[in-house]
């Protein structure tokens, strides 16, 4: 696993719970002292055993922490802007992710997300496929999603099964997880002020 995915998981505990609740969290995790380099390759059991440990420490269901962690990616303006990238409304954001990997790595070239593939199953309803080495990215991606449907100005409902949110971590195999997403209303609320090109001068 990138460092840059460990990283982020780091970074979601002290933004959230402070920086002791996360030095305790990797002492539970018997991780290394120092911090992930985001560049480098670790091993996948290092990040389960920061998973485990962090679910653990809160007292938190797997699902609950790995959607929260998704919502709070969307926080990250560098992430934000990658994902505000793909559509003008969320919609076209919607319809936009079955590239989302390729233009990742456009950005960072050794990342390697999950392969996702959206289909639209009714009008305003779609079923979004996340298939990757390592489960739990299909709630990490629900967390994602409704970050984004809050970004965007919309009211979505947005779930993922519960056999696949609380599934083990663990298991070799690799596994297709399924999001389902329901497009209420397209334009609930005024959407978050976004450009594309940054503004001269922007730090």
């Amino acid at each position: 696993m990138l460092g840059l995915i460990n990283r982020s998981i780091e970074t979601f505990l002290t933004d959230t719970h402070g920086a002791a609740l996360c030095a305790r969290v990797r002492r539970r995790a018997d991780l290394p002292g120092e911090s992930y380099e985001p560049l480098l390759q670790y091993d996948d059991a290092q990040t389960l055993r920061l998973i485990d440990a962090a679910c653990d420490e809160l007292g938190r269901a797997r699902s609950e922490f790995l959607e929260d962690l998704g919502a709070h990616l969307c926080s990250r303006e560098a992430v934000r802007r990658l994902l505000r990238y793909g559509g003008c409304d969320y919609r076209g954001f919607l319809n936009s992710l079955n590239e989302l990997n390729d233009r990742a790595r456009m950005a960072v070239p050794d990342l390697k997300l999950p392969d996702l593939h959206l289909v639209a199953t009714q009008p305003g309803q779609f079923r979004l496929r996340v298939a990757a080495d390592l489960p739990g990215w299909g709630a990490v991606l629900a967390g994602i999603l409704r970050a984004m449907a809050d970004d965007y100005g919309s009211l979505a409902l947005i779930d993922v099964p519960p056999r696949v949110a609380e599934c083990d971590l663990r298991d070799p195999d690799p596994m297709a997880e399924t999001v389902t997403i329901q497009l209420l209303d397209a334009t609930h609320a005024e959407a978050r002020q976004f450009a594309l090109a940054r503004m001269i001068g922007e730090v």
